[in-house]
């Protein structure tokens, strides 16, 4: 069983489960390489002609991608040496209407670009949005917070027992 198949049941189970933080947490996985991306090409672009707004909001849109990918895929806070004092941080936005904040202050962030010039950052700002209505609504909804998993624990299982056999 490949990574790819495992991520395919991972997503197709929560989509199942029709619990709007489980999309929203979706949603922001997407963001990290929408932030990454495009705050690469604007910093990239920012600089013919000089903008030296768009630069600093290009910076703070790879910022911003980072802590997402701490704040949506935990995992990376064990594999990562991380300061206690990050990790509190992170995880203060474990429930739904925490990362409904936490996405809304993101996208406020990025439509301040607009003050400047308007970019493809704007894109960001949009997608932060549709990330926090998510977290919104299984707040609206009485939704427990929850997050993926990846696919069942018995494909999990499967998948490692696979890597430890091409291994040996």
């Amino acid at each position: 069983m490949s990574f790819l198949s495992i991520f395919w049941n991972g997503f197709s189970e929560d989509f199942k489960k029709k619990n709007f933080s489980l999309y929203g947490q979706w949603l922001g996985i997407i963001g990290i390489f929408l932030c990454i991306a495009l705050g690469v090409a604007n910093l990239v672009g920012s600089f013919i002609p000089p903008s030296p707004g768009i630069t600093v909001f290009s910076i703070i849109c790879i910022v911003q991608g980072l802590v997402v990918m701490f704040v949506e895929i935990p995992f990376f806070l064990k594999i990562c040496p991380m300061t206690e004092k990050f990790i509190n941080f992170i995880k203060l936005f474990d429930s739904n209407m925490n990362r409904f904040g936490f996405y809304l202050l993101n996208a406020a962030l990025q439509y301040l670009t607009l003050l400047f010039k308007a970019t493809s950052l704007l894109t960001v700002a949009i997608w932060f949005t549709i990330t926090s209505g998510c977290y919104v609504l299984a707040m609206l909804k009485h939704q427990e917070f929850e997050t993926t998993q990846l696919g069942s624990a018995e494909t999990r299982q499967e998948f490692g027992q696979e890597a430890v056999r091409n291994v040996l």
